[in-house]
């Protein structure tokens, strides 16, 4: 049995980096990791910042972001992503993100960055 779709935007202060179907969102918020599916209650949600949202597609890619801060919104038939920032985790250099995590200090917004492009291309992968 086919796995329920729903619509998916993702969308950056300067740019929109996403439209399409889905069958299951991951983001990290202020409140913990969330995954929704369709039908879900809907919600609104403060994304982390140097957090990571994952995003499966309908035919089954699995694709994640980096994300820093936003919101998420869920309705019962969408999911809308309005990130400060984002990029996909098939355009970061990991070895370059873990040298600038390693060099920052924790909690500044250069190690949360790098920190999220980290968790973005690890969740790709899984």
């Amino acid at each position: 049995m086919a796995e329920k779709s729903f619509h998916v935007e993702v969308v950056a202060a300067d740019d929109r980096l996403y439209s399409g179907e889905a069958t299951f969102v991951i983001a990290q918020t202020t409140s913990g990791e969330l995954g929704v599916m369709a039908n879900h209650e809907p919600l609104l949600g403060q994304l982390v910042p140097g957090g990571f949202v994952v995003v499966v597609e309908e035919g089954g890619n699995r694709r994640s972001l980096a994300v820093q801060g936003g919101f998420l919104s869920v309705t019962g038939e969408s999911v809308t992503i309005l990130a400060e920032s984002a990029q996909w985790s098939d355009g970061i250099d990991a070895a370059a993100e873990r040298a600038a995590m390693e060099a920052a200090e924790p909690g500044t917004d250069e190690y949360n960055r790098a920190h999220s492009r980290l968790a973005a291309v690890e969740h790709a992968a899984k």
